[in-house]
């Protein structure tokens, strides 16, 4: 089963996932609902990807392996549809680069977006790691955290990489905010107090995952453990200020809408009518109409080497 399919999984989660913890079987999801929410997700982040790949493309440099040139083969593993790993290849369009998901739907619709430019391989994660073949660059954006033993996982990715190779994972980073802290509805503080419960959450659904082993999560030293030499880290900015357009609208409606399905039972009357009000699909107050919503976040990158 795809980490996707378990846990809802979306690139540059910070804890912006809307993680939904429960299982569904694979024939009754709607994997083209999850896709379009996960590609808006990544568009949302584009530029700071961008960004993020043209500062690994220096890092790569300065391990004395040359230019952009030399960057022959990239791997995004936990890929989803492929938003990513297409602007990935923007960033170093000499590379093959290859999508790796548990899901063959996602992958699919990375072929088809891409008209086929990208290189595509299912794989089941963790226990295929080492089917992947070698690369000069890994990119894995908030996929390690959807494996219970992420150390194990670091380690596995590590010994794909080729000398001189570089692992970027994009972990945590900064809870998105698109809401003033008090917007006119319920008590002030209404995103704080979910992030809260989220987290919860998502402790949850950590410690329920197969192998789930228990780690401080200092994402530079799990790096080291894993053999590889730490490059720095680095957090970049995802910043969509109001008034936002209606596809950034409809995104932060199925997210509410998600953690509505998540959270209702875990908040008081008072945070439950507001998130109601906010899904509310023609009133001013809700997330479609309000002229206050924005959209903010932050990726954080950590990087390292192969000596």
């Amino acid at each position: 089963m795809s980490t996707h399919q378990q846990h809802s999984h979306s690139h540059g989660h910070s804890h912006s996932h809307g993680h939904s913890h429960g299982h569904v079987p694979a024939a009754d999801f709607d994997w083209d609902a999850l896709a379009a929410h996960l590609e808006l997700e990544a568009d949302l982040r584009a530029d700071a990807v961008i960004e993020a790949g043209r500062w690994l493309l220096g890092l790569y440099g300065q391990g004395g392996q040359g230019g952009q040139g030399t960057v022959r083969r990239v791997l995004d593993v936990g890929s989803g549809p492929g938003v990513i790993a297409g602007l990935l290849a923007e960033v170093f369009p000499t590379a093959e680069v290859v999508a790796v998901d548990q899901s063959a739907a996602l992958l699919e619709r990375a072929r088809t977006r891409t008209g086929g430019r990208l290189g595509t391989r299912q794989a089941d994660l963790p226990a295929e790691f080492d089917k992947l073949g070698e690369a000069d660059l890994i990119w894995s954006g908030n996929a390690i955290h959807h494996l219970g033993d992420q150390q194990a996982a670091l380690t596995s990715l590590a010994g794909v990489l080729r000398p001189g190779g570089l692992l970027a994972v994009a972990e945590r980073g900064l809870p998105a905010r698109f809401l003033p802290r008090d917007f006119g509805l319920g008590r002030a503080g209404f995103q704080a107090r979910m992030d809260a419960a989220h987290e919860d959450g998502f402790s949850t659904m950590r410690a329920e995952l197969p192998d789930s082993t228990a780690e401080i999560e200092d994402w530079p030293a799990m790096l080291g453990r894993a053999g590889l030499t730490p490059t720095g880290t680095r957090t970049f900015l995802v910043d969509h200020p109001a008034p936002l357009a209606g596809p950034v609208r409809g995104y932060l409606r199925t997210r509410l809408a998600r953690l509505h399905d998540q959270l209702a039972e875990q908040l008081d009357a008072e945070d439950r009518a507001t998130l109601e009000a906010l899904l509310d699909e023609h009133a001013p107050t809700g997330i479609l109409h309000r002229p206050d919503a924005f959209y903010l976040s932050a990726m954080t990158v950590h990087t390292a080497r192969r000596d």
